[in-house]
């Protein structure tokens, strides 16, 4: 949730956004400094409501999409800067390298940037190794388990305080961990459920646990001290709920069968 300090910030300046032309020149100088809307993507074949892909004309996924479609209101250019994953965007985002971004959040996020409405809610669970004897919770924490996640991530931080004696170690990409488990490298990889069943299907013998450790919120956000950005973000993710922009999203990148589930802040 915002903080008091941030909800009535977002309340101010969604007051002034009524009063304001949509597309002022000062919401340009702060939202698109370089003449280009710097839009942030992790890169990953793991897919869903956050990740993107490379693809042989660019960039592929629902922040591909929702970026490009936040360009053409602004009437700017769309640049996609690249990342291996969401701990690495956040790391940027007092660096002023980037614009805007859709990526999961979490308490810790939240002193570090300024979120808009959440478009997502993932439940985050494990998929264990091939031939694995793991079926629960309870026989995957346990001394000497290697269980890997995405270093610096939600999820991972959500794994190190739910597992008590496994081990969690974060790993820079989705495709190193994919190859450890895969070879049985370590025993488990803590990830959204909807992507660790896409893996369950590559990987043969592997097994996607039935219980939820915690429930992973992604939502559009800005970097610190960009309160105009953040009104227009709001606004703009607010009518692509409405309006289905995000439908047509999520439609386009492999994800017709998944519902849109989104929170209020």
């Amino acid at each position: 949730m915002l903080t008091t300090l941030q909800s009535a910030s977002v309340g101010l300046v969604l007051a002034a956004a009524v009063a304001m032309p949509a597309l002022a020149d000062g919401l340009k100088d702060e939202i698109a400094p370089t003449g280009k809307l710097r839009v942030a993507i992790a890169i990953s074949p793991a897919g869903g409501a956050f990740w993107s892909t490379k693809t042989e004309a660019g960039y592929a996924g629902v922040p591909v999409d929702l970026g490009k479609e936040m360009a053409a209101q602004l009437g700017v250019p769309v640049e996609y800067i690249v990342h291996q994953n969401s701990g690495q965007i956040t790391d940027a985002a007092g660096k002023g390298t980037w614009d805007v971004t859709w990526l999961p959040k979490d308490p810790e996020r939240e002193t570090k940037m300024l979120f808009g409405p959440i478009y997502e809610v993932a439940d985050a669970t494990y998929i264990v190794k091939p031939g694995s004897a793991v079926t629960s919770f309870a026989t995957l924490d346990q001394p000497g388990v290697k269980v890997a996640a995405v270093n610096a991530t939600t999820t991972m931080r959500g794994a190190i305080a739910h597992l008590k004696q496994a081990k969690v170690t974060g790993y820079q990409t989705y495709d190193e961990i994919f190859g450890l488990l895969k070879n049985g490298e370590i025993d488990a990889f803590a990830l959204s459920r909807d992507q660790l069943n896409a893996m369950a299907k590559q990987i043969p013998g592997t097994r996607v646990l039935d219980e939820t450790f915690k429930q992973t919120v992604t939502a559009v956000a800005v970097p610190p001290n960009h309160p105009l950005s953040l009104a227009f973000a709001v606004k703009f993710l607010n009518e692509a709920i409405a309006n289905g922009t995000l439908r047509k999203a999520y439609d386009n990148n492999g994800l017709k069968d998944r519902p849109v589930r989104t929170q209020t802040n």
